[in-house]
């Protein structure tokens, strides 16, 4: 089992650099509750204010997908925006009870509000803030795991099972740092695998050394491609579940950035109603190194999967700005490729190690 109050201090002095009388908005489930409990002991402890916990109820989210009327779907409180501007930090953590909760909901109702939400998701992004998981039995299902293999794998990828956690972090920082270094100079990223030949440019973009401190796990290097610049195809071999629902076997084809042909085995209706979201949606705001070699297996948690070390991902929709990226939409879905078997990595020609250095 997981140490929460060792999580909680990772958070807290790592993640979200907690401050004297920080508030820091938590979205989670029950579920988390140790982690929860524990993260507010660590705030007080460093005088920072009690969190203020957002608990997302089982059916809650279906049932407003599904009852909605058009005034809510395409706006948002103002209640909820002010809280956002006022807050100094934010933390998800990623507990739920059933992963296939919005399997059912349309898509497009998805998006339709997702969107209206992207100003509220702007504040957010402008925070300290971090997204992370506490092992449920659902996550475990999902990963194909038992409940204590599970806690035990997610405790690995966390380096909590290391005697200094954040000397860990640290550790591949560093590690994280020469591959970036390697990065900055590149011009055109070629990404080659069965099934798979996609050319990039990043010549002018910034490199992002992800060490845990917005993710954790974490373990990734990133960068926003320049917009119109994606040619050729790329097949996703490890599924995605974004927002519960499963979608495996994406392909897409791309001309002068835009997405011009996308097919799934599964979960077609939500891939296409993704590319609707809004005008962005169609064109790539992030390419991403996986570096987390304690993340060795896909779980269907994208936190954790696009973190694999040796794959790839590249998320559709939104930049992150401090890339340099430009595109803006209220989408941003990851979507991964594993190099591991077959796969390579160049840049300007010359080959990317994946493997620790």
């Amino acid at each position: 089992m997981i140490d929460p109050d060792a999580f909680a201090k990772l958070l807290c002095d790592w993640c979200l650099d907690v401050r004297e009388r920080d508030y820091v908005l938590v979205f989670t489930t029950t579920l988390a509750a140790p982690l929860i409990r524990a993260f507010h002991r660590a705030l007080i402890a460093r005088g920072a204010w009690a969190p203020g916990v957002r608990i997302a109820i089982p059916g809650v989210a279906e049932d407003f997908y599904c009852l909605a009327p058009d005034d809510l779907l395409d706006n948002f409180a103002p209640q909820d925006m002010a809280e956002m501007e006022r807050t100094d930090a934010y933390l998800n953590i990623q507990a739920p009870e059933n992963t296939r909760a919005l399997a059912e909901v349309d898509p497009a109702t998805i998006a339709r509000a997702a969107r209206a939400r992207r100003p509220i998701q702007e504040v957010r992004l402008g925070k300290r803030w971090c997204g992370t998981v506490w092992p449920t039995s659902a996550l475990a299902q999902e990963a194909g795991m038992s409940d204590d293999d599970y806690a035990a794998f997610v405790e690995r990828a966390l380096f909590l099972d290391r005697a200094d956690p954040v000397a860990a972090w640290r550790e591949l920082s560093d590690r994280q740092q020469r591959t970036v270094d390697r990065l900055t100079e590149a011009r055109e990223i070629r990404i080659e695998a069965p099934g798979t030949d996609l050319r990039l440019r990043v010549g002018g973009r910034t490199w992002i050394n992800s060490n845990g401190r917005r993710n954790m796990p974490s373990g990734e290097v990133f960068t926003g491609p320049i917009e119109d610049s994606a040619n050729g195809t790329i097949r996703f071999t490890i599924p995605s579940s974004p927002r519960g629902v499963l979608v495996e076997g994406v392909e897409l084809r791309f001309e002068d950035g835009r997405v011009a042909r996308a097919t799934a085995t599964r979960g077609q209706d939500y891939l296409d109603a993704a590319l609707a979201t809004d005008p962005g949606a169609v064109f790539l705001g992030e390419l991403g190194i996986g570096t987390n070699f304690g993340i060795d297996r896909p779980t269907g948690s994208i936190l954790l999967d696009e973190k694999i070390g040796g794959t790839i991902h590249l998320a559709l929709g939104r930049s992150y700005p401090e890339t340099g990226g430009t595109n803006v939409s209220a989408l941003h879905w990851d979507l991964i490729c594993d190099l591991r078997a077959g796969g390579r990595l160049t840049a300007d020609g010359e080959p990317i190690a994946l493997e620790p250095q």
